[in-house]
């Protein structure tokens, strides 16, 4: 007698069918993700096929097929051929679908088809969590991070690209022919085979630079002077580390600093932060519901009309100034090292000399104001200050704005270690269950789709484990009260 645990044979048959139910815990995820799509109003969120049509082929129902992408997500199933496949021999999946079968080419159209409704399902979760009260902290991390789209570096395109592109294919053909001129110079025996290899090639690189003059063409009709084959609303996107760009996309999230649950994200192609401050502060406030929110982001973020909009609308922005002075740089006084007087409108330098008012100027639609003192010419220590006959100083009207900023993050000099823990790691959980692919769909819409989904399996995780499964089976109903 054996000494193993042995199996059933597989002929073995048995006298009644096993339940499928009987397969799945009562504790599974599998039940909490039936439970949510369930109780939600599809219609509503603005799905498509929810009226079956009268002729034709029976379709889907729209919430089969929800719960598979979330099912797929939340188990880094991504691909429309997997998840055909897993519901072909996955058990848990076999009992949420009740035993359908959808092929590849149904679910890819179904995610592409239902983009608003995806997108509006991963609101509505966000609103779930705020009537949860799991938002009861008014402060949110901002960040952004750059995700790789459906688009190769190669077949990502500028003027600069295109001129060494060129330079290359002229280098090679040069040397083709030159390899040919040296063979037919020393009447090699491989001449003739030589000869048309080498004429094939030459004839390939010409074709190339033809191809590579109509994409200069079309080059002329893009705002921004790039263009991505592959996936035309990808860019060129710079990464911390020199010479490692990707084609791809700038995802913003705001994410709440007790929970860390992401209560509000977007898909740009703008490769900077700059402008991004004011929009992801406003549409958190919107999602959690509260007034006095706190706002957390990097210096990427410092953008001095931003943190105007964000003070106009009672956001309290802790954005860190960026250190590009050439003057500090060079050892010089900075602009720090002057002390602005409010109440006489006037710089007093480190020498004690006062920098007055002298003329008002209008850059890229801001008033900015230009002080300097009198005495600068004869001041002993202007060398320290300037290497102009004058110390020039520049102040934008609003900038008592970016003063009250430092002065917040002065009163709490943790803040950026409170936005390092809360954000950062969001990005690397999801660029984990993406893989080295990233996205699989083409267009800023698609993508934007994917996206949903992705920051939707997240936070769903996330409130499991914050509440468990029996307090999340009960906040499901809610959805439908």
């Amino acid at each position: 007698m054996s000494r193993y645990i042995e199996g059933q044979g597989r002929q073995q048959v048995t006298l009644l069918p096993e339940c499928l139910d009987d397969f799945i815990a009562e504790d599974n995820t599998v039940r909490i993700v039936d439970a949510f799509i369930t109780e939600l109003d599809l219609a509503a969120l603005e799905f498509q096929g929810m009226q079956a049509a009268s002729t034709g082929r029976p379709s889907y129902h729209p919430s089969v097929l929800v719960k598979l992408y979330l099912y797929g997500y939340l188990n880094r199933i991504q691909s429309s051929r997997r998840l055909e496949r897993e519901c072909q021999r996955n058990v848990e999946l076999m009992w949420l679908t009740g035993r359908l079968a959808p092929d590849f080419k149904t679910i890819a159209d179904f995610r592409r088809d239902n983009g608003k409704g995806i997108r509006n399902v991963c609101r509505r979760f966000v609103m779930l969590c705020r009537e949860l009260k799991l938002f009861t902290e008014s402060v949110v991390a901002i960040d952004g991070s750059k995700f790789k789209a459906v688009n190769n570096r190669d077949r990502n395109f500028t003027g600069v690209k295109i001129d060494r592109f060129q330079e290359h294919i002229e280098q090679s053909i040069q040397r083709y022919l030159d390899g040919l001129e040296t063979a037919d110079r020393t009447q090699s025996t491989e001449l003739q085979a030589k000869t048309e290899r080498v004429h094939e090639k030459v004839k390939k690189l010409r074709q190339r630079m033809q191809q590579l003059e109509q994409i200069r063409e079309k080059l002329k009709t893009e705002p921004d002077g790039q263009l991505s084959v592959t996936d035309s609303d990808a860019r060129a996107m710079a990464t911390s580390r020199p010479g490692s760009a990707v084609i791809g996309y700038n995802v913003q999230t705001a994410v709440d600093a007790k929970h860390h649950l992401i209560v509000a994200h977007e898909v740009t192609n703008d490769s900077s932060d700059r402008s991004q401050l004011s929009k992801m502060a406003l549409a958190s406030r919107e999602a959690m519901g509260l007034f006095d929110l706190q706002a957390l982001a990097d210096r990427g973020y410092y953008n001095g009309v931003e943190l105007k909009v964000c003070q106009d609308e009672g956001i309290a922005a802790y954005v860190p100034k960026p250190m590009t002075s050439n003057a500090k740089a060079a050892g010089r006084y900075d602009k720090a090292d002057f002390i602005y007087i409010a109440r006489d409108d006037e710089y007093q330098c480190p020498s004690g000399q006062r920098a007055i008012h002298r003329f008002s100027t209008d850059e890229r639609g801001l008033q900015i104001h230009l002080y300097w003192p009198s005495g600068c010419p004869g001041c002993s220590i202007r060398d320290q200050c300037t290497t102009s006959k004058y110390r020039r100083i520049r102040r934008w009207e609003h900038e008592n704005v970016m003063d009250a900023v430092q002065q917040r993050l002065d009163r709490q000099p943790d803040a950026m270690k409170v936005r390092r823990r809360t954000v950062e790691h969001v990005f690397g959980t999801l660029k984990h269950w993406m893989g080295s692919t990233h996205f699989l769909m083409r267009g800023i819409q698609n993508v934007a789709t994917e996206m949903s989904l992705h920051v939707l399996a997240y936070n769903f995780k996330r409130v499991l484990s914050i509440l468990g499964v029996e307090q999340t089976k009960k906040a499901m109903q809610l959805l439908g009260a």
